[in-house]
């Protein structure tokens, strides 16, 4: 089995010191160790890296998802040589899709069908009530997104589209669902998934094709730190804390976290 060692992030979740004022203050956090990558049995994927067009053109989904901005800075900078040096290893790229239909042609997402079962039939739903319609309009009114902003992201999604750093190339297998990442693992004899993409917090944890849906079929699923940003709110955009604790999350249920230029060396070190 080929592999490469590299500096891996874990998180140690002890051991609380009840003599604290805040007993969690004494766990050991985030460390290093050095720790092997197969080549043979890891893929990478780019999970949500889109084209959401620019503030003038659509200023209202700018105003809601204030991460875009990050994201687009990610798809200049860090993107490149990241896909360039996994483009140039043994790894096999992924990219998982959603949100339109700007895929659908693409050799790798139609071999993904191919290869995949079909869907299962999606489970019963409890019945609603007044009451649970009413919550459900908050939650798109007063609780969601601001009127004004509602028809500029309609207009985004009519026309979102891969960033142009991060198009497939060739048949790069695109996946919209986790059965078609799934029969993509399987045939590429992946087990390890290291997750790219927008966002950390949110779609690369629980949207269709996401870690969530990978682990329950035995993947272990990781991430790159500076290749993902995060939903933030009000109280963590300063500091970026919810991408913190989505990494932190990764790092406790689903695998590890890297650093970018430790990756990218590593598979570089490793052609020579």
């Amino acid at each position: 089995m080929a592999t490469v060692t590299l500096p891996t992030w874990y998180y140690e979740q002890g051991d609380a010191d009840r003599s604290l004022d805040v007993p969690a203050e004494a766990f050991g956090g985030w460390g290093q160790a050095d720790l092997p990558l197969s080549l043979d049995h890891t893929a990478l994927v780019v999970m949500h890296a889109w084209d959401c067009g620019t503030r003038d053109e659509f200023p209202g989904w700018h105003r809601v998802v204030e991460y875009i901005p990050r994201a687009d800075r990610i798809c200049r900078e860090v993107f490149p040589p990241l896909l360039a040096a996994v483009r140039e290893s043994p790894l096999p790229l992924f990219h998982v899709v959603g949100g339109g239909d700007y895929y659908q042609d693409l050799p790798g997402y139609q071999h993904a069908v191919e290869l995949s079962e079909p869907e299962a039939k999606p489970p019963g739903k409890i019945e609603s009530d007044p009451v649970l319609d009413e919550l459900r309009a908050f939650q798109l009114g007063p609780g969601g997104y601001a009127e004004h902003n509602r028809e500029d992201i309609r207009r985004g999604f009519a026309r979102i589209d891969f960033a142009p750093q991060c198009h497939p190339l060739g048949e790069e297998g695109v996946a919209e669902n986790a059965g078609q990442l799934f029969a993509l693992c399987k045939e590429a004899d992946v087990n390890h998934l290291v997750y790219t993409g927008f966002a950390i917090n949110y779609c690369l944890l629980l949207s269709p094709g996401g870690m969530a849906d990978l682990r329950g079929r035995g993947l272990l699923c990781s991430a790159i730190r500076q290749a993902t940003t995060a939903v933030e709110t009000k109280e963590t955009a300063r500091h970026e804390f919810g991408k913190e604790l989505g990494l932190w999350r990764v790092a406790r249920m689903f695998g590890y976290v890297y650093d970018v230029g430790d990756f990218v060396r590593a598979l570089q070190e490793k052609r020579r």
